[in-house]
């Protein structure tokens, strides 16, 4: 049985070549499929878990078949719980429980997924959405919230990650957010 908290992402420009890479990351190693689909601007992502040895050789396929559409790329060994729940949209919270609200956008799915375990990582605070790619121009977005100085702490944390790949669009922090801003995305 594979460790979900080994994850590999890859993020391809061409729905083709995800579909290639995704057979042969199939065939290389036993992993498991945690979210594989076309996202917006005609990309693919893929997301696997395993163990540490047969996700990067699924990786290491992926980018071999990737024949220079390769966006961006992930590994992580140890991912943070609370990263399953927010990228399944299924965390449960009130809009009145609501301390301050941090977001975070990037240019691209995979680096919007390392932002998120570094914030988890970085304070205490609940990671609520992960939003990847689709209907935002194949762009991510997180949604968090806890003190205004943990939710400070981990945006700078989750905004390091997105700037070392150059994908950030924007971080926002907002003291006191009025509930009903969030309720669509509970």
């Amino acid at each position: 049985m594979s460790n979900p908290r080994i994850i590999g992402a890859l993020e391809l420009s061409s729905v083709g070549i995800g579909y290639k890479a995704l057979d042969l990351m199939l065939k290389a190693a036993e992993v498991n499929i945690i979210l594989a689909r076309t996202i917006c601007s005609g990309k693919y992502l893929i997301v696997l878990s395993g163990t540490v040895s047969d996700v990067e050789s699924a990786m290491a396929a992926g980018r071999d078949a990737g024949e220079g559409a390769l966006v961006d790329e992930l590994v992580l060994t140890s991912v943070h719980p609370s990263v399953f729940p927010a990228l399944g949209q299924s965390v449960p919270m009130s809009g009145e429980d609501l301390q301050a609200l941090g977001i975070v956008e990037s240019f691209s799915g995979v680096s919007i997924l390392a932002a998120a375990d570094a914030a988890a990582k970085a304070a205490e605070v609940i990671l609520f959405r992960i939003h990847v790619a689709m209907a935002l121009g194949g762009k991510g977005f997180l949604l968090l919230s806890g003190s205004q100085p943990d939710v400070e702490a981990a945006v700078n944390a989750a905004v390091g990650q997105v700037r070392e790949r150059g994908l950030l669009v924007s971080s926002v922090v907002i003291p006191r957010p009025d509930p009903s801003l969030v309720e669509e995305y509970l």
